[in-house]
Formats: C-alpha cells, structure tokens, sequence
C-alpha cells in the first residue's frame, strides 16, 4: 500500500544464535527452500527484493536498481525493479514488499579499474559507479544471491546470517579491486536525507560508522561494522557535501580529505586491495544501538571467513522454517506456495543486539529480558493473515513477537502499541491499532508465554488514546467525525473491529468490565452504515453524513483509507451477521457481493490510488481491505459462491515470474493470504478461534504442528474441471459447517474435500453451520 503518514507525531557461532530455525540441512524433513523462486514479486507492484536473508532476519542483503527522489521512489520500495538493466550497489536493509520506501543502509559496490565516487546516470554506461547486469548471471535462492556486473567483470556473491551479511567478490586479473562504501543512499531518497554520518577505519583494519536520516521514520540511526579477509593497499575517505545529487556533479570533490576519520552528510569510502588473484571475503554487521554493538554482533555473529558454510547455514535456516508444511502438487505449485511461504517469513525483523540492547519509539536504548527483540510492522496488513500463519506454524516465535509489541507500547512516548514501525521507530503510517488483534488472536488460540495482564494494560491504553486518529471523538459520538479527521468512514469501522479483538481478549481472561466496554464500542460500526444508499460512509460532527457522496470516489482525504465505498462497505469482519441484517438478509447481501465482483470497472479511475490493483469488478486484491471479501458468501449461506471467487483471484493475481504478485506484498500479508487460500480455510476475523472455508488448491498439505500433531488436507479430483465443493469430512466424519475451529486443527487428523464440477448449493446454508460473527453468538 502506499505509506504515508496519517499521524503527525513526531552468541555462539551462527547455527547456535539461529536457535529454533537453526537445523543442517540434514535436519530438515523436507528440502523445501529449493522450491523458492525469490524472483517473484521482484517486478510490476510486488516491490520484493531478491537478495540475502534468513528467517526474521536484521539484515536483508540485496542489489539495489535505483534510490529516486521521493516523488518517483514507489515502485523502488525494495531497492529492486526487475525491469532494470543497471545495479548501483549492494546495500544490508530492505522492506519486504512494502508500499512505502526506506532503508537501504550501508550500500557497498566492487570495483575493478578506475573508480567513480558517484553512481552516475543509468542510462549512460560510466558515468558513474553502478554496472550493468544481465539476468541470466543472476542466481536468487533463499539466503543466497549472485551476479556479474558486467561493466567490471566481478562476480558478486551474498549471503547472510541473523546480524551479518558476507559477500564474496571475484575480481578479474590485471586490474586493481577496490570497494567502495556509500552512505548517502537511502530507498526513501537518495538526495539530502542524511541527517549526519560518521566513518572510520580501526587500526586493525574494521570499518565502522553510523548514520542518522529523516527518512519515513525520522532521526533513526544505523551503526555498522566491516572487515575484510585481506588487508587494504590503501583506502581514501571522502566527505562530498558539496555533491548532495548524484547525477550532474559539477562540485570541486573528488579529492580524499582523510584516509582515518571522518563525518559529515555525504561520505564515501574507497578501499583499495590492488590486484588480487583469489576472492575477496567482506562480512558487515549492522546495530541499531552503537558502533560498538556492532562490532560486538560482528565478533559474536560473523566468527571465521567460511562463506560457503554460512550460506549452507541459510539455506538450513530456510528449509527449517519451511518445514512445517509438506505439500503435494506440481512443480509450478509448489514453487508458487513455498515462494509465498519464504516471503511471509521475512518480517517482522529482528532488531536486537546480542547484548538484548535495541533501540524503542523514544529513540532511547532498551535491553529486551529474556527474549529476541523484533520490528517492521505493517501491522494494517500483516494482522489479516500473516501473522495467524505464524501463529499456527512457529508459536514459539509469535510469544516473541507479542513480547516485543508490548515493549514498544512501554517505551513509547504516547502509550501507543506499534501501528507501523521499523528498527523500533514509529512512522504513525496506515489507520487502526492492529496490533491488538495481534496479540488478542495469539491469546485467544492459546498462546501463552508472554504477561496476559501487560499485554490488555498496553491494548486498552492504546485503544483510549484520545489524540491518536481522533480516537477522542471515536469514544465521545461513536464514529471518527470526517471534519475532524480525514478517513474518518473507514477508520471508525478499524477502530470498531479492534475494539471486539480486545473483548475477545478481555473475555478469555475474565476481564468482564474490560469486554463489556469493547463489546459495546465493537459495534460502533453501525454509526456510519447508510442504509439510504447501502454503503459505509463517514459523518460530520453534527451527526450528518458527508455530502456529495460517490460509492467510486477513493483517494487520500476521502471517506476511507486506499479503498473506496465498494471496497470498504465490507469491513465488519467481527460482525458479519448484523452486517447481512443490514444489507437486507442473505439473498441481498449475496446479489450485492454479486454485483462487487460482477461490475464492469475502468482502473483509470484509480490512477491516483497506487495500491488499488488486481480489480475484478471492484474487488481489488492488491490492497488489504478486500482481502476476506470472498469469504463473506459463507456466512450468508452461499459457500460455493467463495469457492468461486477464489479460483477467480488465484488464476488472476498470482503467477509465476517477477510480475507474480498483482500487488505489494506488504511484509508477508498477500503471500499468507494465497498459503491459507490453497490450504483451503482463511481467518476471516482474527481474534477469533474459527477461519472460513473456503476450497484448497492443492492436492494434499499436510502442516506438522509444534505440539507433535499433524493436520492433512485432501482433495480429490484437484483439477481445473472440479472447481466446486461437493462434500467435506474431518477425520472421516462429515463436516456441515463451513468454518474450522483452531481445535480442530491443533489435534491433527484429516481434512479431506471431495471435488466436484457443479456446486453443492445447499452445504453449508444453515445458521448453524457458518461462521460465528457477532449477532449470532447465540448459535
């Protein structure tokens, strides 16, 4: 989506640190990391990288492409567009699919012959340092990444562990190698966003340095530490502050001011290594904190120069992650679901020292007790499914990841859980406060581990902030006033749903106060549902709704957040049954989804909507709001209409290839949403215990759950002509209902679809067997 800020406030040796992903590759069942193809989402608008990282990893070690100005930086979010013919270098930071752009950290670029001090122009070979590439040299397999820059004969090679990413560059004979360090770039703009900058060379030759930019979260600081596996010839700093625009330099520069020290807004380091006849090794480690935990990460994370069995270790490190789904299908289709596994298991991202120091949203350094300390969250997009993935595949690593929200929220200036944040920082990006349904869905499908008592202390100062997203008006008329705040449609209908996350919550505790206040604010709702026009829409302070009213108008200041009236109208995912009473029953509902899906809709009209992609009719997959819209017939009575949709969705927005992804990924979530749509059941309403059936789209899945259970898929025929549910049974017993609960999971068994060409119209309409929502707890 695109990110921009709707709130102004400002160990041991690398398998030992790894701990629960730490495996040879030996140890994995299933060697399902071959099966990755990082490529896909690396074109078009999936604004992937297809570089170097682990599972959760601090560093993502990846080509950059380009860094534009701001204003032209969106489909660079990654650093990465495949459709480029030139890389400018190769830098330790990268957002996973993310709408809005920065880091980009410690960007380095070999060098053999003459060196340039600028990146130069793309499309005039030499005029500066980047190099042409040719995809065919290019090599992308999880943890690892190779190409030649052609302009320079180097074969690069990357790699990475948890805090370090290693590099090995192979210099063509008779010209001298030399590396050169950049600290000017930065995803969210090259130009003028560093703050400040420091660099030095120690006298045992390691490189350190840290750095301050205004980027997308402002005044955040990144520290590094740098050794090389041979000793430099020679080496020149240089501060180019008078060359803060990297094409047309006409500055006097040029010239090395210091060969130890030195700071500035614009420094470039060369290294110089002459000529060399065997690779040349470089490991980086990177802090949020300090040039001294950085070299600490280096020492601790970075021992030895074994490259080759650092990137054995990444791949181990994958197919350990990987491992907890086996599934059946062709080629094509495991390498299309074990992609999208790989990509929703990148974010969030450690960031964490291993002394435990980290840096909170007051910018101050904090020690994390007893746990790994994460970051980057896109918490709009991750809460819909990426993250009740991780909650069915790795527990152990969501007790972790609630841990560190509940830090942010007692480090932060506001009283606020994260909304979206990075490296600890808060950007104030996006609507809601998601990362309560975070925590509530890891309470309420049994996840323990972290203070339960901490945890509502933080979601219920978060949900009663008052200068948060007018969240003052929210509790004093029940809506968010559309004079007072922009959105204010769509942001009173996030706050409503997050508040039944958190009586969910308070219920499972025995909280009664708790879960009588939210229940009641979970049905706010209501107060901005139409029932004139038969849309959501956002009101005035006087009670009135906003006038002229277009259900296709979408655009920042409009009623809703990157949608419109079509997109939003059905985000009531805590109570889709009084939403079906509203709309007129299930007949009008059904005809009104219909009609979403059915309309003949020209995308131009979204041309100033960046994220508004992959339209069927007005349904439009590459962004967030309408991602459980299809799963909405099942709690009107119409499951074979889901299975419908979503084999329209999956033919059309997912492919294979770099323009794969119809839209952002966005930290995992469009990725988790095809792993849940191929098993066949999708969390609707995270925070509750139940997801949606829908139709799998593989043949067999069987997901090893950590309490030593396993959970099998079936569905036989799997073919294009058998498109339709006719008839499910769990554990060899029919199953009437249309939901699974998370029970039934977790005790193992089997799930098993029988497949059949016409629709079985009548499984699945009685209440009974649909989906709980909120006007219907009494089933």
């Amino acid at each position: 989506m695109n990110r921009r800020p709707i709130y102004t406030f400002l160990t041991l040796f690398f398998t030992a640190s790894l701990g629960v992903f730490a495996a040879t590759a030996s140890q994995a069942a299933e060697q399902h990391a071959a099966n990755v193809d990082p490529r896909i989402g690396t074109g078009g608008d999936g604004h992937l990288f297809p570089g170097a990282t682990v599972p959760f990893g601090m560093i993502q070690l990846s080509p950059d492409t380009a860094m534009p100005d701001f204003k032209h930086a969106y489909k660079w979010a990654a650093g990465y567009q495949y459709g480029d013919a030139t890389i400018m270098g190769f830098s330790h930071t990268h957002f996973s699919g993310s709408g809005h752009s920065d880091l980009g950290d410690v960007l380095v670029m070999p060098i053999a012959g003459d060196v340039r001090l600028d990146p130069g122009d793309e499309k005039v070979p030499g005029s500066g340092y980047r190099s042409r590439f040719d995809h065919a040299t290019e090599v992308e397999q999880p943890g690892y990444y190779a190409v030649t820059l052609s302009d320079y004969g180097v074969r690069a090679e990357l790699t990475a562990s948890r805090r370090v990413g290693w590099h090995r560059y192979a210099f063509p004979t008779g010209k001298p190698a030399h590396v050169l360090l950049d600290l000017r770039p930065s995803i969210y703009d090259y130009s003028g966003k560093v703050l400040w900058a420091n660099v030095q060379v120690r006298p045992d030759g390691t490189v350190t340095g840290c750095r301050t930019t205004r980027g997308w979260a402002p005044g955040r600081e990144l520290c590094f530490a740098m050794r090389f596996n041979q000793p430099m010839t020679s080496r020149e700093l240089y501060n180019r502050e008078t060359d803060l625009v990297y094409k047309g330099f006409k500055g006097p520069g040029n010239q090395a001011e210091d060969a130890v020290a030195q700071n500035g807004r614009a420094l470039v380091g060369v290294f110089d290594f002459g000529e060399l006849k065997q690779p040349l090794l470089m490991k980086v480690a990177i802090s949020p904190v300090s040039e001294a935990n950085a070299i600490a990460n280096l020492d601790q994370d970075g021992r030895g120069w074994l490259f080759d069995a650092h990137r054995a270790d990444a791949m181990a490190a994958w197919n350990k992650a990987l491992s907890p789904i086996d599934v059946d299908g062709s080629p094509s289709v495991r390498t299309q679901f074990y992609t999208a596994l790989y990509h929703a298991m990148i974010a969030p991202n450690l960031s964490m020292d291993v002394n435990g120091e980290y840096r909170g949203p007051d910018h101050q350094v904090h020690h994390a007790d007893g746990f790994d300390f994460y970051s980057s969250w896109s918490m709009w997009d991750v809460y819909r499914a990426q993250q009740p993935l991780l909650i069915l595949l790795h527990p152990d690593r969501t007790v972790d990841f609630v841990r560190s929200l509940i830090a942010s929220q007692e480090a932060s200036p506001f009283g606020m859980l994260p909304v979206w944040s990075y490296q600890g920082l808060e950007t104030w990006c996006m609507t809601g406060y998601h990362a309560v349904a975070i925590i509530a869905d890891a309470y309420v499908k049994g996840i323990r581990g972290f203070d339960a008592d901490k945890a509502m202390k933080a979601m219920v100062s978060t949900a009663t902030y008052g200068d948060y997203g007018d969240l003052a008006d929210y509790m004093k008329l029940g809506y968010v006033p559309i004079d007072k705040e922009v959105e204010g449609g769509s942001k009173t209908q996030e706050y409503a749903y997050d508040d039944w996350a958190i009586a969910q919550m308070a219920k499972a505790m025995g909280k009664t106060d708790v879960f009588a206040t939210f229940e009641k604010r979970a049905t706010n709702w209501r107060n901005v549902w139409d029932p004139k026009t038969g849309f959501m829409r956002a009101k005035l302070s006087n009670g009135q709704f906003r006038e002229p009213f277009d259900p296709a108008s979408a655009g920042y200041g409009d009623d809703y957040t990157e949608a419109n009236a079509w997109q939003y109208s059905w985000y009531v995912p805590q109570d889709v049954a009084g939403l079906i009473t509203a709309m007129g029953g299930d007949d009008a509902f059904n005809r009104k989804l219909d009609q979403l899906f059915d309309a003949k809709v020209d995308p131009a009209i979204f041309k100033n909507v960046e994220d508004i992609t992959g339209l069927i009719g007005w349904y439009a997959h590459g962004n967030e709001p309408s991602h459980h819209i299809a799963y909405l017939y099942d709690y009107a009575g119409a499951p074979w209409k889901t299975q419908q949709r979503l084999k329209q969705i999956m033919d059309n927005e997912y492919g294979p290839g770099p323009s794969g992804l119809i839209g952002n990924d966005d930290l995992g979530q469009m990725s988790a949403w095809y792993i849940f749509t191929a098993l066949g059941f999708y969390p609707v309403a995270p925070a509750s215990d139940e997801y949606a059936i829908g139709r799998p789209f593989v043949p067999r899945a069987a997901i090893h759950l950590s309490n030593g259970h396993t959970f099998t898929i079936t569905a036989t025929p799997m073919d294009g002509t058998h498109p339709y549910v006719g008839a499910v049974t769990l554990n060899g017993k029919p199953l009437d209902r249309v939901y699974l609960r998370h029970a039934d999971i977790l005790a193992g068994g089997e799930l098993h679809f029988t497949m059949q060409a016409e629709p079985n119209k009548s499984w699945g309409q009685a209440i009974s067997a649909r989906p709980t929502a909120m006007s219907s707890y009494s089933r």
